[in-house]
C-alpha cells in the first residue's frame, strides 16, 4: 500500500493560505524552499495543512535522521519536559548537559583525551570551534575552501563560499580568512584525470601556504568532510590527508565541519570514520538531537581548556529539552545496528540513482555522495557540463506535486540532494524513488 497519499493537489489550498499569511508576517530574508505547510510527521512521512501524507527526502535539511516523532525522543523531552525546561548552562549544572558531552567524548574518533560543549546552531558551533583554534594556537588565520557553508552569522559568512545567496549585501566581512581550491573532481578541467586533479590541489593548498599566508599565522584549517550546500562533494581520501599531514606538521588544527554530514547521516557516525581521519575538533549538529536546536565542539581536551572561562557560551546553549532528546539519538545512531541499516539504505539508494543517471545521461552528469547522504547534480549537457538550475527547480516541484519533498543544493543550486530519515524503509524509499522517476520524466522527457 503505497505511504503517498494525496487528497487534494500539492500545495493545496490550506498550505497556500498559510504560505501567504507567512508572506505577509514574516520577513522576505528568511525565505522557504516549498509552498507546503505541515501540520505533523512521523516517520519519514508528514501531513499537511490539506490532509495530504507525504514522503519527506528533506528531512530538515539533515536534522531528522531518527524519522519524525520518534516515540523514544518524544518520550524522553516529555519526560524532560515535566523536570525541568531551563536552567542556563552559565548558572547551574544538570545531568543532561554533562551526559551528552561524555557520550561524544567517547564516540568522537581519536585516541586521546576529549572535551565537548554545547551550542545552540551549527554556525554558533563553527564559530566556538574558531575560538577555540585561536585561543590554543595564538594564530588568528583560518584556510577554507571553495564551495564551502559554514553558516550565517559574520564570521562564518567570511567562511562561506556561495556569495549571492548567502552573503550579497551583507558585508563587510570577518578577516584573516583565506579561500583555496576544493576538489571537485567532477568540475575538474577537460582532460585530467582524478587523480592528477587531486595533486593539483594538493599542490594549489601547499602554494597558498607560501604564497596567501604562511602556516605560523594560521590557527585552524576548516573544511567539510562532505560538502554539504556546495552539492553534496566528498574530500577526496588524499586531499584529506595531506591536509591532516600539514597541520600536523605544522601547528595548524584540522577542524572539521560535519553539521550536516556527521551523526550517521554519511552511514558511519562521523564521516571522518570513512577516512580513518581524526581531526582536532569536530563541529557537530543538525542531527544531533532529532530537530531540536543543539549543537557541539568536540576535540582535544587541551583544546577545548584553552578558552578563558565566559569565552564560550550562551543562555539556551545546550538547553535540557534538547540535550534529553540527544541522549537517545546519540544512543540509537551509534549502535551497530542502525549503522548497518544505514549504510544498506544508501546502497539502495545510489543503486536506484544511478539507475535514474543511466534512463536521463543527458541530464544527470553525476551522482555523489556518502552513503545515504546522496545528490544528483543536473546539467544542460553532459560535455560541457553547463549546470541547469532550472531544470533542479523544476523537478523539485515536480516531486512535490507527486506527493515528494526534495530540494536544491549545489554552488549553482543545480544539485538534488536528499536527506530522508535514516529509519526510511525499503517500500518507502524504492516509492520516493519512482516518484523522482515519474518527476524527471515530466520534467525532460521518456527515459533513454
Amino acid at each position: 500500500m503505497p505511504t503517498i497519499r494525496l487528497q487534494t493537489e500539492v500545495p493545496g489550498p490550506e498550505s497556500r493560505k498559510l504560505v501567504a499569511r507567512r508572506e505577509a508576517a514574516v520577513s522576505r530574508g528568511a525565505a522557504y524552499l516549498t509552498q507546503l505547510a505541515v501540520v505533523s510527521g512521523s516517520g519519514a512521512t508528514v501531513t499537511d495543512a490539506d490532509g495530504n501524507t507525504l514522503l519527506d527526502f528533506a528531512g530538515g535539511i539533515g536534522t531528522l535522521a531518527v524519522g519524525h516523532t520518534p516515540t523514544d525522543v518524544v518520550a524522553a523531552i516529555t519526560e524532560q519536559a515535566r523536570q525541568l525546561i531551563h536552567m542556563c548552562s552559565i548558572v547551574a549544572s544538570y545531568e543532561p548537559y554533562v551526559a551528552v558531552c561524555e557520550q561524544l567524548n567517547a564516540v568522537a574518533p581519536g585516541d586521546f583525551p576529549k572535551k565537548s560543549v554545547l551550542l545552540n546552531s551549527g554556525a554558533e558551533a563553527v564559530e566556538a570551534a574558531v575560538k577555540y583554534a585561536r585561543a590554543y594556537t595564538g594564530r588568528q588565520a583560518l584556510i577554507v575552501f571553495e564551495g564551502a557553508y559554514h553558516g550565517r552569522t559574520n564570521l562564518t559568512m567570511a567562511m562561506t563560499s556561495k556569495y549571492a545567496l548567502f552573503k550579497s549585501g551583507f558585508g563587510p566581512f570577518a578577516p584573516e580568512v583565506y579561500r583555496l581550491p576544493f576538489p571537485n573532481v567532477y568540475r575538474r578541467p577537460a582532460g585530467v584525470d582524478e587523480n592528477a586533479y587531486v595533486d593539483q590541489c594538493i599542490a594549489a593548498f601547499d602554494h597558498a601556504l607560501v604564497a596567501q599566508v604562511a602556516p605560523p599565522a594560521v590557527a585552524a584549517v576548516v573544511v567539510e568532510t562532505v560538502q554539504g550546500e556546495g552539492g553534496f562533494i566528498p574530500l577526496p581520501p588524499r586531499f584529506a590527508q595531506h591536509l591532516r599531514a600539514r597541520c600536523s606538521e605544522h601547528g595548524m588544527l584540522l577542524v572539521l565541519d560535519e553539521v550536516q554530514a556527521g551523526m550517521g547521516r554519511s552511514g558511519r557516525l562521523f564521516a571522518a570514520e570513512h577516512y580513518d581521519l581524526v581531526p582536532d575538533l569536530f563541529v557537530i549538529g543538525k542531527g544531533i538531537a532529532g530537530g531540536l536546536p543543539l549543537s557541539a565542539v568536540t576535540g582535544r581536551a587541551e583544546v577545548l581548556d584553552a578558552a578563558h572561562p565566559g569565552g564560550i557560551g550562551g543562555t539556551y546553549s545546550g538547553n535540557p529539552l534538547a540535550c534529553a532528546a540527544a541522549r537517545n539519538v546519540i544512543a540509537t545512531l551509534a549502535s551497530p545496528d542502525f549503522r548497518v541499516r544505514s549504510e544498506a539504505l544508501g546502497a539502495r539508494m545510489r543503486a536506484h540513482l544511478e539507475r535514474l543517471q543511466q534512463a536521463f545521461p543527458q541530464v544527470i552528469g553525476d551522482v555523489r555522495g556518502l552513503g545515504p547522504m546522496l545528490a544528483i547534480e543536473l546539467v544542460k549537457d553532459p560535455v560541457s557540463r553547463e549546470p541547469d538550475a532550472d531544470l533542479t527547480a523544476r523537478i523539485n516541484r515536480a516531486t512535490l506535486e507527486r506527493g515528494l519533498i526534495t530540494i536544491r543544493a549545489g554552488l549553482y543550486s543545480n544539485c538534488v540532494r536528499f536527506l530522508p530519515p535514516l529509519t526510511l524503509t525499503d517500500d518507502e524509499l524504492d516509492e520516493g524513488m519512482a516518484v523522482l522517476h515519474a518527476a524527471f520524466e515530466a520534467c525532460v522527457g521518456p527515459a533513454a
